[in-house]
C-alpha cells in the first residue's frame, strides 16, 4: 500500500491528499494513535474493486473467465482483424 500518516497530519493536509488521490491513484492509509484506521483512495480505484468483487462473487462469471484464459493459453483465439471484418466493423 501507498503512503500511510496520521490523522493529524491528514487533518492539516486534507485537501491536498483529496487532490493527490483523486489524480495519483495511490491510496493513502489514515492511522489514529498509530493504528491503521482508514484508506483514503480515488473514486476510480474503488469502482475497480468493487467492480472486481462483484465479479469474483459470480461463480458462473469466474468459470467463464477461467475458461476463456485456458482458450488463450491453449491458442484457441480469433484474431481481432476477422473478428472486426465478420462484423462488419
Amino acid at each position: 500500500m501507498g503512503k500511510s500518516i496520521s490523522a493529524t497530519q491528514a487533518r492539516k493536509q486534507f485537501f491536498k491528499l483529496l487532490e493527490n488521490v483523486g489524480t495519483s491513484d495511490s491510496p493513502v492509509r489514515i492511522t489514529l494513535e498509530g493504528h491503521p484506521s482508514v484508506v483514503l483512495l480515488s473514486e476510480e480505484e474503488y469502482e475497480s474493486l468493487i467492480e472486481t468483487l462483484e465479479i469474483l462473487s459470480d461463480p458462473e462469471l469466474v468459470k467463464s473467465i477461467e475458461e476463456g484464459m485456458r482458450d488463450v493459453k491453449a491458442g484457441r483465439t480469433i484474431p481481432w482483424e476477422k473478428v472486426k471484418k465478420e462484423l462488419h466493423l
